[in-house]
């Protein structure tokens, strides 16, 4: 989740497993909790779950321990694991760092749907050495995912903004598949170049100081998304922190908002930039998924469902 200056700029990621662990403290359970924020080389103070214990406190409405060590010893009904990500045998995808971590818990679930791509060992590994579930939480989004590809009310329309290329064209061109119409916005337009589109994959034409799509751009995704009976977004379509940047993605949530199509919205940018314009309860699913989401969209096998045996 987006962390800037020892502040959380928005919890959805968080919010979204209470229910989750809720149903396991009403169950006498203690929670061991295991997560990571940002890409930290070693111990970073400006990665610290400090920063998140006070957050979290107050939406489980429960005391949180924050643990630091493998020291065996753990008091408290909430445990934090510190950042995964200060060991680097976490993204190594480590079987003793994975076998560390299965000798604090008897059982272990994944509520975590935003790290389901990631080969690394407390996604991967760890639940190989468990009795493993799903959350409540990822059960719902691999459900809504699952359904936009296999029985979607059509037209379906998919609008891809944001940036990196590299990650953003394998689902642009494996959605172009499943999609009636793929709209394109964000730094992408700039990034495409040359690049050979499937045909109904529709890029925005002009811009607003190359940092947000332009008026034309609006009208033409307006005639796709009013047409549209399922409508599936991830990325920002313009530089949204910045208020002169932000009306490409304002206009184009509020056709989604009042569209009556089923609207699914996915990322971590996207999910920030229409809580920021108020639109993100106007939506119908919010996917914590960003990658994640985009590469089940792809088709490909994600190695979090792996490990649960959801492709078995």
């Amino acid at each position: 989740m987006p962390l800037e200056n020892g502040q959380i700029e928005d919890a959805t990621r968080i919010e979204k497993t209470i229910g989750t662990l809720k149903k396991l403290l009403d169950n006498q359970n203690q929670i061991f909790l295991i997560s990571h924020v940002g890409r930290p080389s070693g111990r970073d103070p400006k990665f610290s779950f400090e920063l998140i214990l006070p957050k979290l406190e107050e939406l489980l409405g429960e005391k949180v321990v924050l643990k630091e060590d493998f020291d065996q010893s753990v008091e408290g009904k909430v445990v934090l694991f510190e950042n995964l990500r200060f060991w680097p045998e976490e993204e190594a995808n480590d079987l003793e760092f994975a076998q560390k971590l299965a000798r604090f818990g008897e059982v272990y679930v994944n509520e975590c749907f935003s790290v389901a791509h990631r080969n690394h060992a407390s996604v991967a590994l760890l639940p190989t050495l468990l009795p493993a579930y799903a959350g409540l939480e990822l059960g719902r989004e691999v459900k809504e995912l699952h359904r936009i590809l296999e029985n979607p009310a059509r037209p379906l329309v998919a609008i891809i903004g944001g940036a990196k290329l590299e990650t953003k064209l394998p689902a642009i061109t494996n959605l172009a598949r499943v999609a009636d119409k793929v709209l394109v916005g964000g730094k992408l337009m700039f990034e495409l170049g040359e690049t050979k589109l499937p045909e109904n994959v529709l890029v925005a034409t002009d811009s607003i100081d190359q940092k947000d799509i332009g008026p034309e751009s609006v009208e033409l995704f307006k005639k796709e998304i009013d047409k549209a009976k399922t409508i599936v977004w991830n990325g920002p379509l313009g530089l949204f922190e910045e208020k002169e940047h932000s009306l490409g993605t304002k206009k184009v949530a509020e056709l989604v908002a009042s569209s009556t199509a089923y609207s699914l919205v996915g990322g971590g940018d996207t999910i920030a930039a229409l809580k920021e314009i108020g639109m993100l309860e106007k939506v119908d699913f919010v996917s914590v998924g960003g990658g994640a989401m985009l590469e089940f969209l792809e088709g490909k096998k994600l190695p979090a469902l792996q490990a649960l045996g959801y492709y078995d």
